[in-house]
């Protein structure tokens, strides 16, 4: 069972051990059901305002209708109602972090099962 809560008068330190003694009590499924859903929230969230970052520096300002300076907020709107619409084009930056994460641990795992060459 994890330590109960820090309270706010606690060290920053003391709260990021009991944030990882708190997910180390995690069952395996719902570790990766948390890693999961950040990965998702990283797509949904984090992407598309790194896109808008990106692309304000490079292209020039975001437009919106008439809005010829729309913020980040207006292409999240957009990105939000490209996803209701079902647009490939949004759903893969939506799940980009999260295949990306599956590509990865898939990578770890087969060098893991490859035999090393230098064994002979």
């Amino acid at each position: 069972m994890p330590p109960p809560p820090p309270t706010e008068g606690t060290a920053p330190l003391e709260r990021l051990a009991h944030l990882r003694d708190t997910y180390g009590a995690l069952s395996r499924a719902r570790r990766e059901l948390v890693i999961f859903g950040l990965a998702l929230l990283c797509g949904l969230i984090v992407m598309p305002f790194l896109i808008w970052f990106a692309g304000s520096r490079v292209l020039g300002p975001y437009t919106h209708g008439q809005n010829a300076h729309a913020g980040p907020f207006a292409l999240l709107a957009d990105f939000f109602l490209g996803l209701l619409h079902g647009s490939a084009v949004f759903w893969a930056v939506a799940l980009g972090p999260a295949v990306l994460l599956l590509l990865i641990r898939l990578f770890v795992a087969l060098v893991r099962v490859l035999p090393a060459s230098g064994d002979d």
